[in-house]
């Protein structure tokens, strides 16, 4: 299975609303998982882990934010080949574009990214928490 980590930024809470839901259903299927917010923890700390959950809510014209998750992003891009790595984020307006350039952005660094990336369109409902705690426990068996 291997270490886990759930990385995140989040302005309003509803990212980190999802990271603390995905983090209880990879908890659920007895992963070994770690959550941090983005600023707890360096890009050379983050590649000591086998699998990496990372979650940013859309900003701007639909891109990662930009002070600290996407200079975060390209500090371990180099690092991902060969690791699994499933993404997530709110957005409050658009249609996911920054998901789907996150995901080929992801792709292209030869991560074995898993399935397509969990978004949820503002405040999460109960039942979006619960689709997050399922995609932790599906992710705990990629």
């Amino acid at each position: 299975m291997g270490k886990t980590a759930v990385v995140y930024w989040s302005g309003t809470g509803n990212t980190e609303a999802m990271a603390k839901a995905i983090t209880e259903g990879l908890k659920s299927e007895n992963s070994e998982v770690t959550l941090y917010n983005v600023s707890e923890i360096t890009a050379e700390q983050a590649l000591d882990f086998e699998r990496l959950v990372l979650g940013c809510p859309s900003m701007g014209a639909e891109v990662l934010e930009e002070m600290e998750f996407d200079p975060f992003f390209s500090d371990i891009e180099k690092g991902l080949s060969g690791k699994k790595v499933a993404l997530f984020g709110s957005y409050g307006w658009g249609d996911g574009e920054w998901m789907r350039d996150w995901q080929s952005r992801t792709e292209a660094t030869g991560a074995s990214l898993f399935e397509e990336g969990l978004i949820i369109n503002e405040t999460p409902s109960e039942d979006d928490l619960a689709q997050c705690a399922q995609f932790g426990a599906r992710f705990s068996r990629f």
